[in-house]
């Protein structure tokens, strides 16, 4: 009997011995989720913010100095009203572009040779250009001033008489000087860049040169050695952001709708007073 009551002593101790030093017992469902959500949520990476989708990728040409539309400053930085309201423009349509500065002959060429997608360079909207290029509404409206190397003579157009005159190859100016060089019986002399005719005019080799009337005053402003003795002609020009005929629509709705965009916001007024006053 004895011995019966030792065995059973035995069993039960040996029961509550692995009681007490057993496995765990195991956490309540409510605990178990509780902690998997909490480790989900220190191994899971945050989800970054989705990227806006870029509406396309463009190479739009340009001029090399047109100020105060194009032109690069003193801290080296290529500048002006068209650099930034293409800029602001993109921004506000959601594309992207490499801008391209070519001179104004070489991009009009880019774009009709599919070398790039568009052109910005204070670009006259002509009836011949729009046989070749279709244009956004005008961003800019300019006139032709004729200036003249400070204490010139010439103080108007019928001084001109057997002159020759400086303008620049393809632009508004030049036009305008070859509408008149007949009446007036002076010889046009055609040059690739703006700055390059000025100092023409500046050192006599030519009296005087006809550009845009923007274009004229700042440099004038900026301490270019002529003066605008005063005869202009009186109509304006539009400037408009072009494409090849027929060819990127979807960038040229772009243009037109950023344009209506930062005229509405004020941005455009912001960056043409920026440049011109």
């Amino acid at each position: 009997m004895k011995k019966r009551v030792l065995s059973v002593m035995l069993a039960a101790a040996m029961v509550l011995s692995m009681t007490a030093c057993g496995s765990k017992a195991e956490p309540a469902p409510a605990e178990t989720e509780a902690a998997a959500t909490e480790e989900a949520a220190t191994e899971a990476p945050a989800e970054e913010a989705p990227e806006a989708e870029s509406k396309g990728s463009y190479i739009i040409a340009t001029d090399t100095v047109f100020a105060p539309f194009e032109f690069t400053d003193a801290d080296n930085n290529f500048v002006g009203i068209d650099v930034d309201l293409l800029a602001a423009i993109a921004e506000d349509q959601g594309f992207e572009y490499e801008l391209q500065s070519l001179g104004f002959d070489a991009a009009l060429l880019a774009v009709e040779s599919g070398q790039a997608d568009g052109v910005i360079a204070g670009m006259s909207i002509t009836e011949a250009r729009k046989e070749k290029f279709d244009f956004s509404d005008s961003y800019y409206d300019a006139g032709v001033t004729m200036a003249v190397a400070k204490g010139s003579s010439v103080a108007s157009f019928d001084d001109l008489k057997d002159q020759k005159v400086a303008v620049k190859t393809g632009t508004n100016g030049a036009e305008f000087a070859k509408s008149i060089a007949e009446q007036y019986g002076f010889e046009v002399v055609e040059f690739s860049d703006s700055p390059t005719m000025y100092q023409d005019v500046i050192t006599g080799n030519t009296v005087a040169c006809f550009e845009d009337y923007p274009v004229m005053a700042y440099n004038i402003q900026q301490g270019a050695g002529m003066e605008m003795p005063g005869d202009m002609n009186e109509s304006t020009t539009p400037y408009g952001f072009a494409v090849k005929k027929g060819e990127n629509a979807e960038l040229l709705a772009m243009f037109q709708a950023g344009l209506a965009n930062i005229k509405a916001n004020g941005k455009y007024d912001e960056i043409v007073a920026k440049y011109t006053k």
